[in-house]
């Protein structure tokens, strides 16, 4: 549904959705092998917000991760709206500075203005929480008066709107063949309380649902769009949060996709404890969920009492990995370091983890303190948050902080060398690929998946297979692979570690920081300073750049 606040002025509305700062998760040295894709995954939240508008407005939407929004089309609009994560707040700022030079009125709202309003003293209106009659009175705000306010003006959500009720992301606004994955969400909100996350304060612990007529309706809008993403990720904060609703929902699911040949592959988030859950493993197996990303934080059993997370150990976390392998679910880890816990053992502890889970894609990060989180209150109370560019987080480990840099920096090397990471591909090729659905070709067999498919191929035989320094190792990897008959696994493997090792060598050479949630300038300034043909030939020759 649309706002149902009576309107008289016809406004014209300028979305912008900030650039990231590239992560391990981003996959953005992938892109260059899937021939035009820019970006990530479509921003949920913003394409709700421009929805959600009343229908006499008229919306433009950019996401800077694919083109830089123009002085003309700050011109164009009579309001900015912006929304982000705190990993992308200078670049909320840069956007901020160019509206407000355009003369425009700029609105921020997302999880990082709803989380730390503080850091955003600058715009002019702030919408902190979700959709909600915070939106409507925006609305009428905007409806009245689109100059800028003498001073900030803020505007808190206190009545949601349901999720049942949320317009369909306004996906027709940006180009779905631009992204490397869709976005799709199903519910919001998380029952527990990890100390080191925001998300219950944010969006509450009883998670909040759309419809699955909804969430099929969804899914028609992005297939209906040519060149859509192949893969679709559920943008739940813990997709089994409420284990009922998923449950029901799944079906649903299931049918959806018989009922359109299969066209797409679906990701998710949640807990480790779904291991627990075979009916829902099941029916995620029929679904054709490939992936599920979940928090493992740490493979140490007692450290996972200290940020209350010992659902984790619901079931002996090896034997659920090999649960979920079992159903075709091939999973990927969020990993901490700098814990409280920690000792001079962990670090051997995460490469035994690492080795025999088998886990291929680990994001291995610094703890970082988020406002609004248990984590947060707990080192202010204890004095041990720090607010200091050069270190690389905002918490003062209970290690020395170089100690705790160096861990990592062996942890990530170990994980993303290249023998090591084609090696753990290989073992999924036995525990996780042989145990899919196989689907019909028809849904597969179409000219955006022929045309992507042949570019990626030729991307990967000639950039990692031909010019790269582990071109044996892929090899090795890909032979296995297709010795049993796993094809798709070979486009897979080749493109993910190819980002992986890429990244790996950078963040070794200190061009990122260890935590993804806080941004380090090094790279972006190094970047500035080398010449036109310095950049290009680390885009054109990749490997020996990176080597």
């Amino acid at each position: 549904m649309r706002s149902t606040v009576p309107v008289t002025s016809r406004r014209r509305i300028l979305c912008v959705f900030p650039a990231y700062t590239p992560s391990f998760g981003t996959f953005s040295h992938a892109y260059p092998l899937m021939g035009g894709v820019k970006a990530f995954m479509p921003p949920q939240g913003l394409l709700v917000i421009a929805a959600y508008m009343p229908e006499t407005w008229e919306c433009r939407f950019i996401d800077e991760n694919i083109r830089r929004a123009a002085p003309a089309d700050f011109a164009w609009a009579d309001a900015v709206f912006v929304s982000g994560m705190h990993i992308q707040e200078g670049q909320i700022h840069d956007i901020r500075a160019r509206a407000h030079a355009a003369g425009r009125i700029a609105v921020l709202g997302g999880p990082s203005v709803s989380g730390a309003p503080e850091k955003y003293p600058d715009f002019d209106c702030l919408h902190m929480g979700e959709i909600g009659d915070a939106t409507d009175r925006l609305i009428a705000r905007l409806d009245r008066d689109t100059a800028r306010p003498a001073a900030q003006e803020v505007y808190e959500t206190a009545e949601r709107l349901a999720l049942s009720d949320f317009p369909a992301p306004a996906y027709e606004a940006v180009p779905l063949k631009r992204y490397l994955i869709g976005s799709l969400q199903f519910s919001s909100g998380c029952p527990y309380r990890c100390e080191f996350c925001d998300i219950p304060q944010l969006y509450g612990r009883q998670p909040r649902l759309k419809s699955p007529e909804q969430m099929c309706a969804e899914l028609d809008a992005i297939v209906s769009q040519p060149g859509h993403p192949a893969v679709v990720y559920f943008v739940d904060d813990n997709f089994i949060g409420n284990r009922k609703a998923t449950r029901e929902m799944l079906p649903h699911l299931v049918a959806w996709q018989k009922r359109n040949d299969y066209p797409l592959q679906f990701a998710c988030e949640a807990t480790l404890n779904m291991a627990k859950q075979p009916e829902i493993l099941e029916l995620m197996r029929q679904a054709n969920f490939m992936t599920v990303f979940v928090g493992i934080e740490t493979p140490e059993a007692e450290a996972l009492k200290g940020i209350d997370k010992t659902h984790n150990a619901a079931v002996p976390m090896y034997e659920a990995i090999e649960t979920l392998n079992s159903y075709g679910l091939e999973v990927t880890s969020g990993i901490i370091l700098g814990l409280d816990s920690d000792t001079d053992r962990s670090e051997q502890n995460l490469i035994d983890f690492i080795d025999r889970s088998a886990i291929p894609v680990l994001t291995i990060n610094l703890l970082q303190a988020l406002p609004k989180t248990p984590l947060w209150d707990r080192l202010e109370r204890e004095g041990r948050l720090v607010h200091d560019a050069a270190l690389e987080s905002n918490v003062l480990f209970k290690r020395p902080h170089d100690s705790v840099v160096a861990s990592w920096r062996r942890a990530i090397g170990h994980a993303y060398a290249p023998e090591k990471i084609f090696e753990r591909f290989k073992h999924q090729c036995d525990t996780t690929y042989t145990h899919r659905i196989v689907t019909p070709t028809k849904g597969k067999l179409t000219f955006t998946n022929l045309r992507r498919g042949l570019i990626l191929g030729f991307n990967i035989i000639t950039r990692v297979g031909l010019f790269s320094d582990y071109r044996r190792p892929f090899w090795q990897a890909a032979g296995y692979a297709l010795r049993r008959g796993q094809i798709e696994a070979v486009f897979n493997m080749g493109f993910v570690a190819h980002h992986l090792i890429r990244f790996t060598r950078e963040a070794l050479r200190g061009e990122h920081n260890a935590s993804f949630y806080a941004a380090k300038a090094a790279e972006t300034e190094a970047a500035r300073r080398r010449s036109w043909w310095a950049n290009a030939r680390r885009r054109l020759v990749p490997e020996r750049e990176a080597a």
